[in-house]
């Protein structure tokens, strides 16, 4: 079953756009991770006590920069291209907080729901986006194309079943209870991200829980920053001020 929600996965996709805008290029405009200079630990971030190492990352983001590059201009970014790996690192970061909000929820999900969550949002793309691949709208928002079922569609088939157990089996009959399905989800994903104790490399940040993103370090964050993209979403207005520690 299909449900309306203000809160999936294109909305998620447009945001990002949004962090994007206070990001500033920490690494001095290096996409190849390796020549960036020495890592702590060997890892990007810390996530539930585990690493995403910066060998995942550099290959994820050396899958989304040939893909972009391969469109040949048809894929216009929605921030720098030298921002591609904490875009990257980003969406890494929030599928592990998908894995844990299905499993403190009791959440499983099969390849099916999987697949079914995939067609749900390659429809929407389409509708939403002036018939917009949902390929060409994962890389234009730093999400790397080999991610969107194992990543985009694992995360969206947990939140869907998150969105049905809290509708009790039928979609939201009103705004007003829409939203309120929509704080519960927020809430159970802020709950999850917290039990994370997620900790960023320096290098590429600090991570935004109010857009399940990152942004520049705190020292930084009055730097000039770059400018929008012009493909940016005119529903992407400016984000609110990062929180860098959970609100729930």
């Amino acid at each position: 079953m299909n449900f309306r929600r203000d809160h999936a996965v294109l909305r998620i996709l447009i945001r990002q756009r949004r962090a994007a805008r206070l990001a500033v290029a920490a690494i001095g405009g290096c996409i190849a991770l390796a020549a960036c200079g020495p890592i702590q630990m060997g890892a990007a971030a810390i996530v539930g006590g585990q690493r995403i190492t910066t060998a995942t990352l550099t290959t994820q983001v050396s899958d989304l920069n040939r893909t972009y590059h391969a469109s040949g201009g048809k894929v216009q970014l929605g921030f720098p291209a030298s921002q591609m790996p904490q875009q990257v690192l980003a969406w890494l970061i929030r599928f592990r907080i998908g894995d844990e909000l299905a499993s403190r929820e009791g959440i499983i999900v099969t390849p099916g729901d999987i697949q079914r969550a995939i067609a749900a949002i390659t429809a929407q793309a389409r509708q939403s986006s002036s018939g917009t691949s949902l390929t060409d709208l994962a890389v234009a928002n730093g999400l790397p194309p080999d991610l969107i079922n194992s990543g985009l569609g694992r995360f969206e088939a947990i939140t869907n079943a998150l969105v049905a157990r809290l509708s009790g089996g039928s979609s939201p009959s009103s705004t007003a209870a829409q939203q309120a399905v929509d704080q519960e989800v927020s809430h159970a994903q802020c709950l999850a991200a917290k039990s994370l104790d997620i900790k960023i490399n320096p290098q590429f940040g600090r991570f935004d829980y109010s857009q399940l993103g990152i942004v520049a370090s705190a020292n930084t964050l009055s730097a000039p920053g770059p400018a929008a993209s012009p493909s940016a979403s005119p529903t992407a207005s400016p984000s609110a001020t990062p929180q860098f520690s959970p609100s729930c």
